[in-house]
C-alpha cells in the first residue's frame, strides 16, 4: 500500500460497481465480490475525507479562524 489513495479514481470506481450491482445482471457470486470491493472503496473514500476534515481543521486552528470570523477579522 505504498500509492497514495485517489479519491476521484475511487469515487469514480464505487459508482461503476454500484451501476454494475444495480443492473441486475451479475451473478451471486459476482455480486458478492463487487459488493467486497465497494465496501473497500467507500472505507478508502470516507478515510480520505476524514484525512481531509482534519487537516482543515488544524490550518482553520492554526490561522485562528472560525465560522464566525470574517475575512476581514483575519
Amino acid at each position: 500500500m505504498g500509492s497514495k489513495f485517489d479519491f476521484n479514481k475511487g469515487l469514480a470506481e464505487l459508482e461503476l460497481i454500484i451501476n454494475k450491482m444495480e443492473s441486475g445482471d451479475l451473478s451471486l457470486e459476482d455480486s458478492l465480490k463487487y459488493f467486497e470491493k465497494g465496501v473497500n472503496l467507500h472505507r478508502q473514500c470516507h478515510s480520505a475525507l476524514t484525512d481531509a476534515q482534519q487537516r482543515v481543521n488544524i490550518l482553520s486552528e492554526k490561522d485562528n479562524y472560525s465560522e464566525e470570523n470574517t475575512f476581514e477579522d483575519l
